[in-house]
């Protein structure tokens, strides 16, 4: 058998490296690369040695099995981002901010899908199960029939699973966990990798839905090797400002159900509340008629959401203004700043421009340019847009506005909560706005001169 060779594996990226250096260079990461001993090489590692293994069986496309069941946690919105429910046999992966909530999510999550007769096990790996029954009876559900147990040998774990037989099996976490086949510490690139593989090959091979959490980087991204994600069926990203009290679950892929689907919730003392009505609620503190102040009628998933897009333009004292934005990309921000400058000839040389997406919302898709540069607009001209008008378009770089997908739907979310205008780029597909004063607009100079008389 060939001797196991030493490797060092930057825990940033996952990029292998024949000697330990202070820092990566394919990531640029300081002291992220970590000794790692590679699994034994078995007889059939050079071409199998000759063996042969057993037949695959073939299938063809066409099929006539049911699409896979799914169970609903009671918990409306933790249901729609899993896409209706949970999968049997599925694995998903929860990533978060340190102290965002993960922990609490998954445990009332877990005590939801008890209640409705699943059996439910809850492993630990970075709390005592006193410590975890203490949070469940501060969050009222200590009468949940959902089994505890503490521990972080991944052997002893699948070997209880096995025995127990449940629908259900929380780790809290993957970076906790310990498998005594690899030769390195627990929450190193290779143990998370093989952890996950043997839970995600459990969890298929006896028909057991596994739920993951996973910390994050400095980045934002989950520790680990990126191949964990490709290995579970879900990935989800729980999201919010710790001083908010919001809380955004996002889906960042499912096999099962939309990807960039989301969840809201509020953190109160008795844990996380559902919010059915997120507009509702981004707009609840919202002034009536405020210069920089812009709604927005986005898209997340399959659900219309609008937000509050907040502008700030002051004058600048520095050499080199500042860019400051909360919520949104800053390089999206400094494109829009140039198109106004080079297509409509408004320039914001010498000011510092802010920007803010309330209510602690992260905004990504393209069709808020055109709210972001109505921002930009009234808070540098000092004029307000109507309190009841909801703005959205995509801005190309020659200054001409692209339509986006799902206006009606816009539309319709902003008539829910009593808006009655919008602005919109022409080529969007309305057909259902005539009790709305719709200004379709063209290009960014045409929208300038027609709404702010500027440009």
């Amino acid at each position: 058998m060939a001797k196991p060779v030493t490797q060092f594996v930057c825990s940033a990226c996952g990029a292998t490296h024949k000697k330990w250096a202070g820092r990566c260079d394919a990531c640029g990461e300081w002291n992220s690369i970590q000794e790692e001993t590679p699994l034994s090489m078995g007889p059939g590692a050079k071409g199998l040695g000759g063996m042969k293994g057993k037949g695959m069986a073939l299938t063809d496309l066409a099929t006539e099995e049911r699409p896979p069941a799914r169970d609903g946690s009671g918990i409306a919105e933790f249901d729609r981002v899993l896409g209706g429910g949970l999968v049997g046999a599925s694995a998903t992966l929860v990533g978060g901010d340190p102290g965002i909530g993960k922990s609490t999510l998954l445990l009332q999550a877990a005590a939801s899908f008890a209640r409705t007769g699943l059996k439910v096990i809850y492993v630990s790996g970075e709390e005592a199960t006193a410590q975890v029954r203490m949070r469940a009876q501060r969050l009222g559900l200590g009468d949940s029939p959902v089994k505890l147990a503490a521990e972080t040998n991944l052997r002893d774990i699948l070997t209880t699973l096995d025995t127990e037989k449940p629908d259900l099996v929380v780790i809290d976490s993957i970076q906790t966990m310990w498998l005594d086949t690899v030769d390195s510490a627990p929450g190193s690139v290779s143990q998370v990798r093989a952890a996950a593989h043997e839970l995600v090959s459990f969890a298929k091979r006896k028909g057991v839905s596994v739920m993951l959490v996973g910390h994050v980087t400095k980045e934002g991204q989950i520790a680990g090797p990126r191949v964990v994600e490709h290995m579970v069926d879900t990935v989800l990203y729980f999201e919010g400002e710790r001083g908010h009290q919001f809380r955004i679950l996002r889906s960042v892929k499912n096999r099962f159900g939309p990807a960039d689907e989301i969840g809201v919730f509020e953190m109160t003392g008795g844990g996380l509340a559902e919010v059915p009505n997120p507009s509702a609620l981004f707009l609840s503190d919202r002034q009536a008629r405020a210069p920089g102040s812009v709604v927005f009628a986005g898209i997340e998933g399959t659900r219309p959401v609008l937000v509050e897009v907040q502008a700030l333009v002051a004058p600048s004292s520095l050499s080199q203004p500042r860019r400051a934005v909360v919520g949104w990309d800053g390089g999206r921000l400094s494109m829009i700043l140039a198109v106004l400058e080079a297509r409509v000839g408004i320039s914001f040389q010498g000011l510092d421009v802010y920007l803010n997406i309330a209510g602690g919302m992260r905004i990504s898709e393209p069709a808020a340019d055109l709210a972001v540069a109505a921002a930009l607009l009234s808070a540098r001209e000092d004029e307000a847009l109507p309190a009841t008008c909801v703005v959205f378009g995509e801005l190309s770089l020659s200054g001409a506005l692209r339509p986006v997908s799902q206006a009606e739907n816009r539309l319709k979310e902003a008539r829910k909560l009593g808006f009655s205008s919008a602005i919109a780029p022409e080529g969007c597909k309305i057909t259902d706005g005539a009790d709305m004063d719709l200004k379709l607009m063209p290009d960014l100079a045409r929208f300038t001169g027609d709404i702010f008389g500027a440009g």
